[in-house]
């Protein structure tokens, strides 16, 4: 997921995102243990839109503090 389409979205969109992230990286880390897992490089996509999207909302949270 991009960058810039993570900006336009709300904060209660990003952290449905954040809640579905977090269940497909658990399922993705499951069928790693499982050895059922056939794209093993997208755990790294997973955990690169994770922080994509935890930096956002962090940004967003400094924005509303100092204004």
């Amino acid at each position: 997921m991009k960058a810039r389409e993570l900006h336009e979205m709300t904060d209660k969109e990003l952290q449905e995102q954040l809640t579905s992230i977090k269940a497909e990286l658990f399922n993705l880390r499951f069928q790693q243990a499982t050895g059922q897992l056939e794209n093993p490089m997208r755990i790294k996509e997973i955990k690169k839109d994770y922080a994509r999207v935890k930096t956002i909302l962090h940004q967003r949270e400094l924005k509303a503090v100092d204004a």
